[in-house]
């Protein structure tokens, strides 16, 4: 069976422009219904953490120390740290619990 890479790149990039066209396209005013607002508003956060969750899961070398980098990271981020400061004690929370665990 032969594939030509490029039909496939031709038809992903034509689907990434009419998604990013056709929202252009078809509101042409202002959108001013406050409930559809509001979920516009929303939409990029829960994309991002729909992608985000499965993969945090799937990342370290056991199933606890990443449900323990992703717990430190929420108390972190609930306390308003900084991005950089939030990832920093997620990995190391990972780290600690990887080592930990491999003394047991």
């Amino acid at each position: 069976m032969s594939h030509n890479v490029y039909i496939y790149i031709l038809v992903m990039a034509g689907v990434t422009y009419l998604i990013r066209v056709l929202p252009i396209t078809l509101a042409k005013k202002e959108i001013v219904n406050p409930y559809i607002k509001s979920f516009l508003y929303y939409v990029p956060y829960a994309c991002l953490a729909a992608m985000t969750f499965p993969a945090i899961l799937s990342a370290t070398a056991s199933r606890i120390s990443a449900v323990a980098g992703f717990g430190a990271a929420l108390i972190a981020a609930y306390k308003e740290k900084s991005l950089l400061t939030v990832a920093l004690i997620a990995c190391g929370a990972v780290f600690m619990v990887e080592r930990i665990m491999a003394f047991l």
